[in-house]
């Protein structure tokens, strides 16, 4: 049989870009190469898309605080419409092979948030994890917070601020959420312009730079709790794997931690819960999935508070992929390594796609 063609999509133009790198370092190295052929294709901070060659497509590639995208002179585009041939060579003008499925590893806005997903749907090739509407929602913390407090889900209080609106006090935020609470840009991952604030002087400073990265910014209370998160996977049946805690070493759960310093958190794979409260957490990461609408993956983060209650922090539709990431660990841990775990992805997009080009697009 010949190999299934898969588009790797990674870097990005956004704040995650790096992440992304990383991500994409980690599936080349777990893909089986016997079964999947492989086209790289690394999007730069400027939004170009470069075809790369399998080796030497990054640079620092060891080291994430420096690692870099190898750009190429070989740019492409992607015609909408088209049922073959839809990615070509700018400068040579040719279609590259045609594509089965492309893995879009990008993280963050312009990857994570429907904008390439849309896309890829109008180019006609299927793609691995949610759709348009789910990666929307999911990336808008403060949309997905309305979403889930509205279909019963606990969720922490919070405080939507605008940039072109007038923004409340200090005291007027510490009256409503208490101190320390935390500041986040409402389009971002991995803990990107995120801060955590006690004083007047560390909100002005905090807000500020999470303006910097998106144009609506959450004021959000401080959950004392265990922090537990739980990967799913699947379309129209998923499943949930055993939860997972983390345990981190510095003040909160930053982007240092979760992707440069590898000493910064513990992971502890399974959490330690008693069987109850593991299934009560896969019921909940289920739940959540599928009132957000997600398909192919999706992680789930709570914070488990003393009391036994479960807060829904965040659901994520395309987590991180690097070596000390969460999502594949837990499913490593739950019976499906990486690898496996790769391939189940691929065919759930696979899957969808067929599924849509079954339904009726004119009226007879």
């Amino acid at each position: 049989m010949s190999k299934i063609k898969v588009g790797l999509l990674f870097g990005g133009k956004s704040s995650e870009h790096e992440v992304s790198l990383q991500s994409a370092k980690n599936i080349m190295e777990a893909i089986d190469h016997d079964t999947y052929d492989v086209t790289l294709v690394g999007i730069d901070k400027q939004g170009n898309w470069h075809l790369n060659n399998n080796s030497g497509y990054l640079i620092n590639e060891d080291d994430p605080k420096l690692v870099e995208l190898n750009k190429t002179d070989q740019n492409i585009a992607v015609v909408p419409g088209r049922e073959k041939d839809q990615i070509l060579n700018i400068n040579s003008s040719e279609a590259l092979d045609q594509l089965d499925v492309i893995f879009p590893i990008l993280h963050g806005p312009l990857g994570e948030d429907g904008s390439v997903q849309g896309m890829l749907r109008m180019a006609n090739i299927p793609y691995v994890g949610p759709n348009v509407l789910s990666s929307a929602v999911c990336m808008d913390k403060d949309i997905t917070k309305k979403l889930l407090e509205a279909s019963g889900f606990e969720v922490a209080n919070w405080i939507t601020v605008k940039k072109a609106k007038k923004h409340p006090s200090f005291d007027e935020v510490r009256e409503k959420l208490g101190t320390p609470f935390f500041i986040k840009p409402a389009n971002q991952g991995s803990s990107v312009g995120v801060s955590k604030v006690k004083t007047e002087q560390e909100y002005v400073e905090g807000l500020k730079q999470a303006l910097l990265y998106d144009h609506k910014v959450l004021l959000e209370e401080t959950v004392v709790g265990r922090e537990v998160e739980c990967a799913v996977l699947g379309n129209d049946n998923p499943e949930a794997s055993l939860p997972g805690e983390i345990l981190p070493n510095g003040d909160f759960y930053s982007y240092e931690t979760k992707y440069i310093d590898e000493n910064g958190a513990v992971l502890k794979i399974p959490a330690d819960l008693s069987d109850e409260w593991k299934k009560k957490v896969q019921e909940q990461s289920i739940k959540a999935f599928e009132v957000l609408e997600c398909q192919g993956l999706a992680r789930v983060d709570f914070f488990m508070k003393e009391d036994g209650s479960l807060v829904i922090n965040e659901v994520n539709t395309l987590p991180g992929f690097t070596k000390i990431s969460m999502y594949p660990k837990l499913w490593e841990v739950s019976g499906i390594p990486y690898p496996k775990l790769i391939e189940k992805l691929i065919g759930l997009a696979m899957d969808r796609h067929k599924e849509d080009m079954m339904l009726k697009n004119s009226v007879d």
